[in-house]
């Protein structure tokens, strides 16, 4: 059934044939991507014990690539808007590749976070663009079954991201392998893209809102600095607290009133106004919460509360991330077929809720097979809303606009999920701390443990120990503390994921468009006779 279409393919559009060829290159770099978090899971622990980190530092070590990602991804989207696709995704390959280099020479944790800043810049573009780019290429009621391959991409890089992390972390290369490893992912999909796509380019004047992108920019990071730090460095109700949020707050108000105000918005305001891609920004920052601030810690889950190495704290994810594959194929070859995907959407956050939940109840002791039966809950749940959400905005949206709406949705699940991942760590920090002081505490109390053993103790009670060299009493302590702290998390987590599903219920479904305009029938006859 796609073969006709291929065929008839306009002047300047790509054939069926040619998009199959470029959505390889599009997935090698949306695999890029995704590895850059995931490879990098299961070294966190050996990093931050090598580098001489702590619970802080290991939080930045992810945030920080979510917080360039989440600031950029909208004027990377808008870019896409103006300039050619396929040079912005080659550009954000080779940033994502150098950040790569200078991550895996880091001699400190201030170096190492500084260098996935800058790679967070290539994700960033990265995560907007592919999605752009696929877009652009193919009609919405087409779009879910290639939802679905990207829903698959996803779900191999998060299952074999942590696997190979692992085998990297335990093998010669060390931790430092885990970020070179995709740096020869990245390299193939440049000469593919290079090779095989070929989207028209529209020639017209472009205006860079520089003002609009620097203000968006320095709020966001402001928000997510203070979320990150607030609690830990500082009271979340202090003199640089108030500082931070009020700072955020005037640098984002002045975004908002230059965007209103100029011919290239990077975040049109207009976009707001559908029902839809207002609903859907706001259940992403839900979803970014939930998914992301509490299954980050999973892996610290496994190898501090559960004693595994690497490598199996990475085969640990294949439950969660079976689960995404299955349902993410599966539902976007459905909704292709029948041009329906609300339900969909509403199914899949019902089990997120489910999943997260049954996760919020586990703790050091739990069966492995229960804990993997929440996690495949959660993933297919994740599989079914995630790839759907953005698909039903891009329904909704004008061909101009394309690039901006995408990539606003993925700002703010970016933005849920490095508020998420700061604010989250910042709790499991905290209770761990305080459950692992008391219970030091109780044991030279007790005779079990002598003060001269604590004395000796190379960490703080909140910083990420080394198990192996733990006195055995404390570190069953630090397992049953930990283990107890990462359950409280996903509790946490719940509420978020109820909020989206409210957001959800109320879009309207529309059905899928078959043709690359938008819903408007004015614009896509415009758009026909070009």
């Amino acid at each position: 059934m796609t073969a006709a279409p291929a065929a008839q393919a306009a002047p300047g559009q790509m054939t069926h044939r040619e998009i199959l060829e470029a959505l390889t290159g599009l997935l090698l770099a949306m695999f890029v991507a995704m590895l850059s978090s995931t490879v990098v899971s299961n070294a966190l622990p050996a990093i931050v014990t090598d580098l001489d980190g702590s619970q802080t530092g290991y939080t930045w070590v992810v945030v920080a690539t979510m917080l360039t990602m989440t600031a950029t991804t909208p004027i990377w989207g808008k870019l896409a808007d103006l300039f050619s696709k396929k040079l912005l995704v080659q550009v954000a390959l080779v940033i994502y590749s150098l950040g790569s280099v200078v991550a895996a020479l880091a001699p400190s944790m201030e170096v190492l976070i500084g260098a996935r800043a800058f790679q967070g810049l290539g994700v960033g573009g990265l995560t907007a663009l592919v999605q752009v780019v696929i877009a652009s290429m193919v009609p919405p009621r087409d779009r879910g079954r290639y939802s679905g391959y990207i829903g698959a991409v996803f779900a191999t890089a998060t299952v074999s991201g942590p696997l190979i992390g692992g085998l990297v972390v335990d093998s010669a290369l060390g931790w430092r392998g885990t970020f070179i490893i995709g740096i020869p992912v990245a390299a193939i999909a440049f000469v593919v893209l290079q090779k095989t796509l070929h989207l028209p380019t529209i020639k017209r004047d472009v205006k860079i809102d520089y003002d609009g992108a620097t203000l968006i920019m320095g709020g966001i990071s402001l928000l997510l600095i203070w979320v990150s730090l607030a609690g830990s460095s500082f009271g979340w109700v202090s003199t640089a607290s108030a500082a931070l949020v009020v700072g955020a707050l005037v640098l984002i108000g002045a975004a908002l009133w230059v965007e209103s105000r100029v011919d290239e918005p990077v975040i049109p305001l207009r976009l707001f106004r559908d029902r839809t891609t207002a609903l859907a920004t706001l259940a992403s920052v839900m979803i970014g919460v939930a998914m992301f601030g509490a299954t980050v810690y999973l892996s610290q889950y496994f190898q501090l509360a559960r004693g595994m190495s690497p490598t199996e704290a990475g085969l640990m994810s294949v439950a969660m991330v079976g689960g995404l594959l299955v349902s993410s194929i599966l539902s976007g070859r459905v909704i292709s077929a029948t041009g329906l995907w609300k339900r969909w959407l509403v199914g899949g956050m019902v089990l997120v809720i489910a999943g997260i939940a049954l996760l919020g109840t586990i703790d050091s002791t739990t069966s492995l097979v229960v804990v993997g039966a929440y996690m495949a809950i959660t993933g297919v749940g994740l599989g079914a809303t995630m790839q759907n959400l953005v698909l039903a905005v891009q329904n909704s949206t004008a061909p101009e606009d394309l690039g901006a709406a995408s990539s606003v949705v993925a700002m703010f699940r970016s933005i849920g999920g490095s508020a998420g991942i700061a604010a989250l760590g910042a709790v499991l920090a905290h209770q761990v701390t305080a459950k692992v002081t008391d219970g030091v505490a109780a044991l030279v109390q007790s005779g079990k443990v002598s003060p001269e053993q604590v004395a000796e103790m190379q960490h703080s009670t909140g910083d990420i120990p080394d198990l192996a060299a733990l006195p055995s009493p404390i570190r069953a302590l630090y397992e049953a503390s930990f283990g107890e702290a990462v359950g409280h998390l996903f509790l946490s987590a719940v509420p978020f994921a109820i909020l989206a599903f409210v957001c959800i219920l109320f879009i309207k479904e529309v059905p899928l468009r078959t043709t690359l305009g938008p819903t408007v029938a004015e614009t896509e006859l415009e758009a026909g006779s070009r």
